[in-house]
């Protein structure tokens, strides 16, 4: 406590003493025994007041206990319904949940996952793709600094994420295996590899990964069916010492269009689990392929990385190429990528009229690009300057979601300000020295037949290393790079509705479809209702839905569809604007695809985390070896903590009945 806050508390109570004896005792002949306890009460009542009015702060030291934390995760998918386990885990939870030694030293936390990760509420077994790692990991960050340790009741089959079995984890880790755990003799598909393209009349490699459990040597027939016909076969042995085979079949593209097929392959005797013997894979075939010309006076990363981003969709082919070749034939390609230009490119800007991507940098002659009538105009000084990137989500020429621009390492330009004459959609601009500003980073420009497109600053490779690291796959840098290509390279006119749906669906899986509408004057349009029309190919039943306005786009989520071929129309209520398309829904359940609980996989787990396998019938031996276990113990945690004494309202309701006590008793004794 601060001198000066004594110093008010001593004036206080001399203050408070000197009211009630000049009340009480001043130039009074006789003193009553009762005069002695008003003054007291006077003196009390005035020195809380004053008190309060001082408010000084009180240091308070309060110790907490912590216990240490109990991770529940229950697996909440389709397997455990599929293995009928459903009742042995809800007893396994009944269990946990019963054990008031348990409830005693722990703090117990429940949570279900499947794809994702959440507070246990109920169990429905119904999730469609399974990620241990991923809920070990969210349990863990969580918990982190704590001490903790994870009850994990799972059958240990995992269809989503990184290989739990190498998840780092600090915990122990208690797997209580459901499920069998007996080995089944088992065939299956476990991997199947397509490009998502081809093109008419071309042939196209289909991958298939096919993966044997069993003791003895077993032949199996490997096909490939297309609307019920075989188009390709072969004959495959099986044996404890050669367990996996990878098969190669090139399918020959024959009709334009979206192509389904179902690879299969046969059943072995005494074979428990035929679901994994099949799955379904399509083909877009397409009678045209885009040419993309990289064109440079220098090798640069951001070539490669360009190149290999364009080329992830197989209809795309690009070439890189200098300047100085002189065997250009520019007439092959449908784009142009033209990186930091100088005088050398006078030609190339005369034999092409449009369709190209400018990508501009420290080497890039401004005073050559100023003077080709672009609508753009910088000023530099020869200085190099670092811009990072800030979305625009205002922007329109084309569908683009953010995946992390604002994240990704700068990209380095000659130093100035861009200005803009012709009229530009801007998708990023420029943050220059963490300030956002207006100034574009990325822009697309239109006019009349014309699309052309400028980023300003070199080193976008790392933006696709950057991408990978925080994915682990180069998926949303090479589309948003697909969907440039795509935006500049179609010379068709543009669409006011662009719907977007995946192809294929496997069984049960929540299906999402989107869609983007502008107005005539290609301004996005939030007061459209849009409505769509599903209809199975098969029964012609029919399902209309409407769509939900979620941020800059529409979306639909559907759910409760049978197995089958479905076309969709989408259509712009009061409008005659609709886009139409189709999607197949298979069979195939991933969370079906599984003979047995993964015992090897959950064993291998315990082992790195110092834990142990349980299994439902020994849940009371796990609980018990917990509470016995003197690593998980309570800690004691002191908290200093400063309060203003205002706070403390029992103060004030002293001085109401000191003061009302006074009252009383003055009033007894007729002094009022």
């Amino acid at each position: 406590m601060e001198s000066i806050t004594i110093i008010y508390i001593v004036l206080a109570v001399l203050i408070s003493v000197a009211i009630a004896f000049f009340q009480y005792f001043y130039k009074v002949n006789r003193t009553p025994k009762v005069h002695i306890l008003l003054f007291s009460l006077k003196v009390l009542s005035l020195f809380l007041i004053g008190l309060l009015l001082i408010n000084p702060k009180i240091t308070i030291l309060e110790t907490e206990n912590i216990k240490p934390v109990l991770s529940v995760l229950v697996d909440n998918s389709l397997s455990t319904q599929f293995f009928k386990e459903e009742q042995k885990v809800k007893n396994v939870l009944s269990e946990i949940q019963k054990e008031e030694a348990i409830q005693d030293k722990f703090e117990v936390q429940y949570f279900s996952f499947d794809k994702e990760v959440s507070v246990l509420d109920t169990l429905s077994f119904s999730g469609v793709q399974t990620n241990i790692s991923k809920a070990i990991t969210v349990v863990n960050e969580l918990n982190k600094g704590k001490i903790s340790t994870t009850i994990l009741v799972t059958d240990g089959n995992q269809t989503q994420g990184n290989d739990y079995e190498f998840t780092t984890s600090t915990n122990k880790i208690f797997p209580i295996i459901v499920g069998d755990t007996t080995q089944y003799q088992d065939i299956q598909i476990a991997q199947l590899n397509v490009n998502k393209y081809s093109y008419l009349q071309n042939k196209f490699p289909v991958e298939a990964l096919l993966y044997y459990e069993g003791k003895e040597k077993v032949n199996a027939t490997f096909s490939i069916l297309q609307n019920g016909q075989k188009v390709f076969s072969k004959q495959i042995e099986f044996s404890p010492n050669n367990p996996v085979q990878t098969i190669t079949a090139n399918l020959l593209s024959k009709t334009k269009g979206l192509q389904y097929y179902t690879a299969s392959i046969s059943k072995i005797s005494n074979e428990k689990n035929t679901k994994n013997n099949y799955k379904s894979f399509s083909v877009e075939v397409l009678d045209e392929q885009t040419k993309v010309l990289l064109l440079g006076s220098f090798l640069h990363p951001d070539l490669g990385a360009l190149k290999k981003a364009i080329e992830s969709n197989k209809q795309r082919k690009v070439d890189i190429s200098l300047i100085y070749d002189k065997n250009i034939k520019f007439d092959d390609y449908q784009l142009y990528v033209l990186y930091q230009p100088t005088s050398y490119f006078k030609n190339v800007f005369d034999k092409i009229n449009s369709n190209y991507l400018i990508i501009t940098g420290t080497k890039t002659d401004w005073n050559f690009i100023n003077r080709q009538n672009l609508g753009v105009q910088k000023k530099v000084i020869n200085q190099k300057e670092e811009y990072s990137a800030l979305y625009n989500a205002d922007f329109l020429p084309f569908l683009q979601e953010n995946i992390g621009f604002d994240h990704f390492p700068p990209l380095q330009d000659k130093f100035g300000e861009v200005q803009l004459k012709n009229e530009a959609q801007n998708l990023l601009y420029q943050k220059f020295a963490g300030v956002e500003t207006t100034q574009p980073l990325l822009s697309t420009f239109e006019e009349n037949d014309k699309k052309y497109a400028m980023l300003f600053g070199e080193g976008i490779w790392k933006w696709r290393a950057s991408s990978f690291l925080k994915e682990q796959n180069f998926e949303s840098f090479d589309s948003f790079i697909g969907n440039l290509v795509q935006y500049l390279a179609s010379n068709k006119k543009r669409k006011r509705l662009e719907v977007t749906s995946e192809r294929l669906y496997p069984a049960n899986a929540p299906i999402t479809i989107s869609a983007f509408y502008v107005d005539k004057n290609y301004q996005f349009d939030n007061r459209a209702n849009l409505e769509i029309t599903l209809t199975n190919k098969e029964t012609k039943e029919q399902k209309k839905l409407p769509f939900s306005l979620v941020n800059n786009s529409y979306q639909v989520s559907v759910e409760g569809l049978m197995s089958g071929e479905y076309t969709y129309k989408v259509s712009v209520a009061n409008q005659n604007i609709t886009s139409n398309g189709q999607f197949k829904i298979t069979d195939y359940q991933i969370e079906e695809q599984f003979t047995n609980a993964n015992q090897k996989k959950l064993q291998a787990l315990a082992s790195k985390t110092n834990g142990a396998v349980f299994y439902p019938k020994t849940t009371n031996q796990l609980l018990q070896d917990l509470v016995n276990d003197e690593a998980y113990y309570t800690t004691q945690k002191s908290i200093t903590k400063e309060q203003n004494l205002i706070d403390w309202k029992w103060i004030l309701f002293l001085v109401v009945t000191f003061l009302s006590i006074e009252w009383f008793i003055r009033k007894y004794y007729g002094k009022i």
